[in-house]
């Protein structure tokens, strides 16, 4: 049995049915490559009470777990929802066509936690990713949104700091002559850390900013949005 678990978006917001699971398991993965987490492996094994494998890109994406769910109940821990990312996605059919039988156990992901900037959620468009490489398709997806109004969620690659991320996004935006006044960046939403700033580019960029963190692009405001939003400036 493989058991696919959603962490949350803290050390304590695994659910009683996570840890139930995890309880019956064998071994227990851990997905590292996804997000840089809020806290410590060892605070996480803490809560579990059992020691957790590191599960590199590579190992997830070569179906590696699925040869150990063929005779034992083991677990791939995912910080957030477990669903979010596609590869998880590819590991459900993969485990479908060995005949392996698998239970997802969900959980709040940053999709869910950005309510807290008083955005609402189903006004936001496609979601997209800054890439710690030069690519430009995440402005492409910003201009698409911009263009029905919609707000653009924008998560970033693992391992990439916040002036390195900032810049790049005020770089593309200028590009594109896009016309984009204020943003919103959110900084480890859903822990005791968590923090919300909106503002220019100017009035951020000096911000000390934790990983992990995504920008937020409004669309166009209702007036409630906009009042909350201004709360954070």
């Amino acid at each position: 049995m493989l058991y696919i678990i959603g962490l949350g978006l803290n050390e304590e917001s695994i659910t009683q049915e996570g840890l139930k699971a995890i309880k019956r398991c064998k071994e227990a993965y851990l997905e590292n490559y996804t997000v840089e987490f809020p806290y410590k492996v060892e605070e996480l094994e803490k809560r579990i009470k059992k020691k957790v494998l590191m599960a590199n890109r590579d190992f997830v994406e070569n179906f590696n777990v699925l040869e150990t769910a063929k005779k034992d109940d083991v677990c791939l821990l995912v910080y957030g929802n477990p669903l979010t990312a596609t590869t998880h996605i590819s590991l459900i059919q993969e485990a479908k066509k060995r005949g392996i039988e698998y239970i997802i156990i969900q959980n709040a992901s940053i999709l869910d936690a950005i309510a807290e900037t008083g955005l609402q959620l189903y006004k936001f468009g496609k979601t997209t990713s800054l890439p710690n490489f030069e690519a430009n398709s995440f402005i492409e997806t910003v201009k698409d949104n911009q263009k029905i109004g919609a707000h653009s969620l924008i998560l970033i690659d693992i391992g990439m700091k916040f002036e390195n991320a900032i810049s790049r996004l005020e770089e593309a935006v200028k590009r594109k002559k896009l016309k984009i006044d204020k943003i919103v960046v959110c900084s480890r939403l859903g822990t005791k850390e968590g923090k919300i700033f909106y503002g220019t580019f100017n009035e951020i960029k000096d911000k000390e900013i934790q990983t992990p963190f995504c920008f937020i692009i409004p669309g166009k405001l209702h007036f409630m949005e906009e009042e909350i939003l201004r709360s954070f400036s």
